[in-house]
């Protein structure tokens, strides 16, 4: 067999983190990205700035302090025990926390933009036929950011699969429960299993080459010629 199944057990591990954390970002990064977008609060500065913090915060800087917050001292991991969850880290669900943070801006940048875009035009239209804020939000600024909302959906996913050192630090090595693809393959490297590392390592990068082939040529934002 071309993958084994160990390889097999972690990019299916790696597809559920990152379906579960897409599905967790469109509920939570939509409504941040729809306020950033409509907000002329001396606050959107300083909250954009966190949101965007990810991308350039070292991935085991942003692991260490998630590690230390879900951990026994932390106030997270004292809660998650108060209320009989346990704690986090080294779990499924410590992975998907993890996974939220670290992809956060990947998804609420591109909704951002895309709401932003929209203009007020067909918010004010919609406001003179007496739809109510929340009827405006889902009846005209969803659909017209559809193409914005499908972008960002695939780049937190893609974004997410190729996690490498917050799920290290959040989820360490544990087989079947923590280990991702990319684990997986730093594991073959420091086992100087270079056969298998390659064959993992090219599904990753087909991938990855599919999902940027998907959004260059698809371009949803793109003008129709």
């Amino acid at each position: 067999m071309w993958l084994t199944e160990t390889d097999l057990e972690a990019i299916w591990l790696t597809l559920r983190v990152a379906t579960v954390t897409t599905l967790i970002l469109f509920a939570v990064g939509t409504p941040v990205a729809w306020w950033l977008a409509r907000t002329r609060s001396r606050w959107k500065g300083p909250i954009g700035a966190v949101v965007a913090l990810p991308l350039v915060l070292p991935p085991s800087v942003l692991g260490f302090y998630l590690l230390v917050a879900m951990g026994p001292n932390g106030p997270v991991g004292q809660l998650t025990e108060r209320l009989g969850i346990g704690l986090l880290p080294f779990t499924f669900w410590g992975l998907v926390v993890a996974s939220v943070f670290y992809s956060f801006p990947f998804m609420v940048q591109p909704v951002q933009n895309a709401f932003e875009a929209i203009g007020d035009r067909p918010l004010e239209a919609a406001a003179t036929l007496r739809a109510s804020p929340l009827d405006r939000f889902f009846s005209v600024a969803l659909p017209l950011s559809l193409p914005g909302l499908i972008t960002a959906g695939i780049l937190t996913f893609a974004h997410t699969v190729g996690e490498f050192g917050v799920v290290l630090m959040i989820g360490g090595n544990i087989p079947g429960v923590t280990r991702v693809a990319s684990v997986q393959i730093y594991d073959y490297v420091e086992a100087l299993e270079y056969a298998n590392a390659h064959r993992l390592a090219a599904v990753m990068l087909v991938f990855s080459f599919l999902v940027l082939l998907i959004l260059y040529v698809w371009n949803p934002g793109g003008k129709k010629r």
